[in-house]
This record gives structure tokens, C-alpha cells and sequence, in this order.
């Protein structure tokens, strides 16, 4: 059960114990021995991805017939949890799986989906989604990058910035205005393949506070021109209504991904506390570290609760966007929190890199902002009131 002592929910089935052995089998073999190179480099291997596709863990929630492994969110839970239990969690796998993925599976044609989910799921094409602009950050609507009809092809314009995958991807998802006229309505998600495109430049891999082993990075299309056949869904126009639709699943994500921190911090926290000598007794016979670690399990057990029950929902096809909203807000303020207390109780050694309390602290901060800010997360959910 680890630290919280919370039952295995019921989703997490005997088929799913299996999968959770593998995919950490693959993790400590394939994952854990690079992370130092993948953070001072500022990048994943590419040959990670490829192995990852062998092994059966992109597209882990894509049905089988287009080559995916044919789980369900379940399994992207799984991989989450193992990425953020191990320090890893800079790889980019679940933005591929669990975000850019599903708009392929849920909205594209047959003949779309054929000819990109199986390159998906073998790791032949990386995914990113390219939603925020250098002037627009949550408000999705105000997005300047334009898609303009040619004959048989669009025309796109723009820039992107903060993209996830960036440096690396070959299938991206652009936000594009493809009627400028028309609000909301004149979105659409068109899909970049950069291999096969002129015009399309990467800009420099971002140099963040943490999260330093993603390549996130600035993207510019500079009339980059793309078959017409590349809109995702039965038409333009369509994109804002698909974003709105996906990012509750999204947002879950984050909050699972808070939950895996705040594990690994805890785990870690009680195991030096319990070793670190301080005034001739170990930090955890203190009673002020006693409390603040009685503090931070009580929080956690909650929100792994709240985790589970909202994973449940989603699987049920019923997490609206309220809850949803909820548990990105809960869990990646419980996660800043924690992680914070977790640091002090280190003292100094808490402030060095060395330390994986100090990377947990760096990483986290940017849990609140991005997938929307928490301020917005409270102004969703004070549309339920």
C-alpha cells in the first residue's frame, strides 16, 4: 500500500497489477539510469520513444486495431503514477498518450486515424499539442495563430510558446483560427507533421525553474502548408468544443501526476528524517517533524482518495469539468505544499540538487499553472455553486 495505507481502488484490476509490473520493469531499466543525462541535456532520448512503442507503453489507452494496446485511462494511470514515483516524470509519454492521442481517437476519420495512430504507438511520431501563443495563456479563444484555406491545402501562421515535447515532436496539434471572424467557432486543430512541411521552425528549448528534462519550446509556422485532410474532425470550426471536451480528462492528469509527488516526497522525507541526526536524536523524534509528516500524510490520504474516486469517474464516462477542475486545483496545491514542508524538514541539504526533495520542489511550482491556472480552476467551479 506504501505510505498511505490506501486500498487499491477497484478500477485497478488484476489485468492492470500486470501491466503496473511491466511498465515499472521498463521504467527502472529503460528510464531511471538516464535521468540525470535527460535533465542536463534538456531532452529525452529519442530512442526511449521507440523502445517505449516495443514495449507496448505509447498508446497504452488506443484501441488495438490501429496499433495501440487497446487499455483505457486506467493504464495512462499507471504510467503516470511510475513516472512521478521514479523522478521521471519530465518524459513527455502522457501528454502523447492520454492528450494528443485522444483527439485522433475521438474525433478523427477512419482514414486518419490509420494513417496516424499506429505511428503513434510505435514511437515513429512523437505528439504535442500547440495551444499557447506568447500573448495568449488560458484564453484559448483570443489565439492569433491563423489556418487559412488554399484549394486543397491550409496556410498557417504563427507562433506557440511553453509547448511540451516541443523540441522533439514530429505530429503536432495546432490551435488555429481558421475563420478569424468568428470567435470561438473559428477554431480548429490541424495537425503539423513537421517532417513533411516547409516553414515550420523550432525555436530554443525554454530554460525553466524545472521540469528540465521536457523540451519545452517555442514553434513558429511560417506559411506552412498542410493537406486539407489534416483538420481534426468532420470539419473546421470544430476545435474549441474538442478542446473544452478533452481537458477535464487533462486536468486529471495533473492532479494524478501531483498525487505521484507527493508520494515520492513523503516517501522520501520519512526515510531521511528517520536517518538524519539532529541535537543526538534522529529528526523523526521530534515531535515538530512528527506533526508536520502527520500533517502532510492526512492531506495526501485525501487527496489519493479524491484521485481514485475521480479517476473512477472518469472511467465511467462521468468527470465533468467541475470535478475535474477540483482536483487539479486540490491536488497541485496539497502537492506545493507538502513538497515545501517535506524540503524544510531536509534542512540545508533539502536546497541541493543532489537531493531529490530539491528537484520535487523546482518541478511542482508549475503544476498550478499550467492545463489553466488554478484562479481559472476557481472560476470553473464557481459555476456549479
Amino acid at each position: 500500500m506504501g505510505v498511505l495505507q490506501v486500498e487499491r481502488p477497484s478500477w485497478m484490476t488484476e489485468d492492470l497489477v500486470v501491466f503496473d509490473t511491466e511498465a515499472r520493469k521498463f521504467m527502472e531499466r529503460e528510464c531511471a539510469p538516464h535521468a540525470e543525462k535527460w535533465i542536463k541535456q534538456q531532452h529525452v532520448d529519442r530512442s526511449v520513444w521507440r523502445k517505449a512503442g516495443e514495449a507496448g507503453l505509447l498508446c497504452a489507452s488506443t484501441p488495438e486495431q490501429y496499433g495501440g494496446a487497446g487499455g483505457n485511462f486506467a493504464h495512462e494511470a499507471v504510467i503516470i503514477d511510475h513516472l512521478g514515483r521514479m523522478g521521471i516524470d519530465g518524459w513527455g509519454i502522457t501528454l502523447h498518450n492520454a492528450i494528443v492521442a485522444p483527439y485522433v481517437t475521438h474525433y478523427c476519420s477512419e482514414d486518419q486515424k490509420k494513417r496516424w495512430l499506429p505511428r503513434l504507438a510505435s514511437g515513429e511520431l512523437v505528439g504535442a499539442i500547440a495551444m499557447t501563443e506568447p500573448g495568449t495563456g488560458s484564453d484559448l479563444q483570443s489565439v492569433r495563430t491563423t489556418a487559412r484555406r488554399d484549394g486543397n491545402e491550409y496556410v498557417i501562421n504563427g507562433s506557440k510558446i511553453f509547448i511540451t515535447n516541443g523540441g522533439t515532436a514530429n505530429f503536432i496539434l495546432v490551435v488555429a483560427k481558421t475563420d478569424p471572424t468568428q470567435g470561438s467557432k473559428g477554431i480548429s486543430l490541424i495537425v503539423v507533421e513537421t517532417d513533411e512541411v516547409e516553414g515550420f521552425r523550432r525555436g530554443r528549448v525554454l530554460d525553466k525553474i524545472g521540469q528540465k528534462a521536457n523540451d519545452t519550446a517555442e514553434l513558429f509556422f511560417d506559411d506552412v502548408r498542410v493537406p486539407a485532410s489534416n483538420v481534426i474532425g468532420p470539419g473546421e470550426g470544430q476545435g474549441f468544443v474538442q478542446l473544452m471536451q478533452q481537458l477535464p480528462q487533462e486536468r486529471l492528469i495533473i492532479a494524478l501526476q501531483g498525487m505521484a509527488v507527493i508520494e515520492r516526497a513523503l516517501e522520501t522525507t520519512i526515510a531521511y528524517v528517520k536517518e538524519r541526526r539532529a541535537f543526538g536524536k534522529n529528526l523523526i523524534d521530534f515531535q515538530n517533524t512528527q506533526f508536520k509528516l502527520a500533517e502532510a500524510k492526512t492531506e495526501a490520504t485525501v487527496a489519493k482518495i479524491f484521485c481514485n474516486h475521480a479517476t473512477q469517474l472518469l472511467l465511467d464516462g462521468k468527470l465533468d469539468p467541475y470535478m475535474a477542475s477540483m482536483a487539479k486545483l486540490w491536488l497541485t496545491e496539497v502537492q506545493c505544499r507538502v513538497v515545501d514542508e517535506c524540503l524544510q524538514l531536509h534542512g540545508g541539504y533539502g536546497y541541493m540538487n543532489e537531493y531529490p526533495i530539491a528537484r520535487m520542489y523546482a518541478d511542482s511550482r508549475v503544476q498550478k499553472i499550467y492545463g489553466g491556472t488554478n484562479e481559472i480552476m476557481k472560476l470553473l467551479i464557481a459555476r456549479s455553486l
